[in-house]
């Protein structure tokens, strides 16, 4: 069964073409009993440009955010080992992708988590070879102070299951979830200590295809955003019963600024 909301393939490929000038991608359907579908914002409405400038669109088809000048936080499941790479290009600084007046970046080199295996520890820092600047970072929760409440997540992801990527940024709220309950919807599934669970019982709105990697955020005691949680995966996109699953940045908290000062970020 494929979890994670990404692309892969001539689709993930083809993401560069939103970004130089196509309107939309399609991205394809779910193959027969594969009932999950990777993550896009699906009940989302327009975010207006400025309104969150620390989200980072990756060319693999994923989802980020700019944790430093130099460093975006993705999912682990979005990249490969963790070594040099400069085959990643980061978008930044627009709603439109495009926009004329996006930041364009390459990559020099990935982080992947250690230990990871495709179950937990889904998260990743994308080092740019250029720093971005004049750009809003977004720091990360270091407790579980906030993990709870009503969160903000946004992406260019499908806007609804099956469905096309989108030219515009997407936004939507969602309401945390218990570990328990989600535990129950997923048979047993989540991981407590390390994933966060976020959307309604009756669904309607989600991450999707595409949204991987993307922050899952909400204000802080002196209202400024904060990131929870990182877009990891999810049975199909907004369906009843099945919230987001998404990695805990709290628990990882300590490991994530650990490897960012050894990428010099």
């Amino acid at each position: 069964m494929v979890r994670w909301r990404t692309l892969t393939g001539l689709l993930a490929t083809a993401l560069a073409a939103v970004t130089a000038g196509s309107l939309t991608l399609a991205a394809p359907a779910a193959a027969a009993g594969d009932a999950t579908v990777t993550p896009n914002v699906v009940g989302g409405t327009p975010a207006a440009q400025g309104e969150f400038p620390f989200m980072v669109r990756l060319s693999m088809g994923c989802g980020g955010s700019l944790y430093s000048p130099t460093l975006v936080l993705t999912a682990a499941h979005c990249v490969g080992r963790t070594g040099a790479n400069t085959s990643i290009t980061a978008t930044l600084g627009v709603v439109d992708l495009q926009s004329a007046s996006r930041i364009t970046v390459r990559s020099n080199y990935v982080y992947r988590a250690p230990g990871y295996t495709g179950n937990g520890k889904d998260w990743a820092l994308i080092r740019l070879a250029t720093p971005v600047t004049g750009l809003a970072t977004l720091p990360i929760a270091t407790t579980g102070a906030y993990d709870s409440g009503t969160f903000t997540v946004a992406g260019w992801g499908a806007a609804r299951e099956g469905g096309a990527q989108q030219r515009y940024l997407l936004k939507a709220t969602v309401p945390f979830v218990s570990d328990s309950v989600c535990s129950t919807n997923y048979g047993g599934d989540i991981i407590p200590a390390e994933e966060i669970c976020a959307g309604y019982a009756s669904g309607g709105t989600d991450t999707c295809q595409g949204d991987s990697g993307g922050p899952m955020f909400r204000r802080d005691a002196t209202n400024a955003w904060i990131q929870v949680g990182i877009v990891s995966w999810g049975e199909g996109c907004a369906r009843p019963n099945y919230p987001g699953v998404y990695t805990q940045v709290s628990y990882f908290a300590s490991a994530i600024a650990s490897a960012a000062t050894s990428l010099g970020g």
